[in-house]
């Protein structure tokens, strides 16, 4: 992790890991002109029952497996800093990378859930966020809380190339083509296939 990058943070319980993680990934590193994406495995997602959650070990070893790709760097560095919200991820990671140009990557289903997450407003104006589409929420969360609080900030997808050097809050909506892979659906499925 040096110096001085344009760096995505995708932020997730990656339980566990799969294809829709590696959809925004490349749609970032390509629209945003990213030099890293950055997969935080979070040590356990505030909002989510600690039961459901598979170890941290399992979720880092199923997010190594997938991210084949050298700009995928996976770490638990929520875990070695020692936050839990992201508004403390944020501050946290500006301190020890201040030369960094980084971007909150999230899906719409995020965007709409975003006004219930610590901090909401201070994530928006400490650095530029990159939003993509989940199958049955984007339009939902284009009308949503968080979208109209920030609406004056959006900025067109034409600009994206440009996101990581703008001042916050800057924000984009990237339409692209959603991936409707779930992690909730591979878990039911492993559950069906192992009992």
């Amino acid at each position: 992790m040096s110096e001085g990058k344009r760096i995505g943070l995708l932020g997730g319980s990656f339980n566990p890991a799969h294809k829709g993680h590696l959809h925004i990934t490349f749609g970032a590193l390509n629209r945003l002109k990213l030099d890293e994406v950055w997969w935080m495995v979070s040590p356990q997602n505030p909002l989510k029952a600690a039961s459901s959650m598979g170890n941290l070990e399992f979720r880092m070893k199923s997010a190594k497996e997938l991210a084949e790709d050298p700009r995928i760097v996976v770490t638990d560095i929520e875990s070695q800093m020692g936050t839990v919200y992201t508004v403390d991820t944020l501050e946290a990671l500006k301190k020890k990378f201040p030369k960094h140009k980084f971007v909150w990557l999230m899906g719409a289903d995020n965007l709409r859930q975003i006004p219930k997450w610590r901090g909401w407003q201070r994530i928006f104006r400490m650095g530029p966020i990159a939003i993509f589409p989940r199958p049955s929420y984007s339009r939902r969360a284009l009308a949503g809380k968080a979208s109209r609080r920030f609406r004056r900030f959006q900025i067109k997808p034409t600009r994206a190339p440009r996101l990581a050097t703008m001042r916050a809050p800057a924000w984009v909506f990237l339409r692209t083509q959603p991936n409707t892979t779930s992690a909730t659906r591979i878990r039911a499925r492993l559950a069906r296939k192992n009992g």
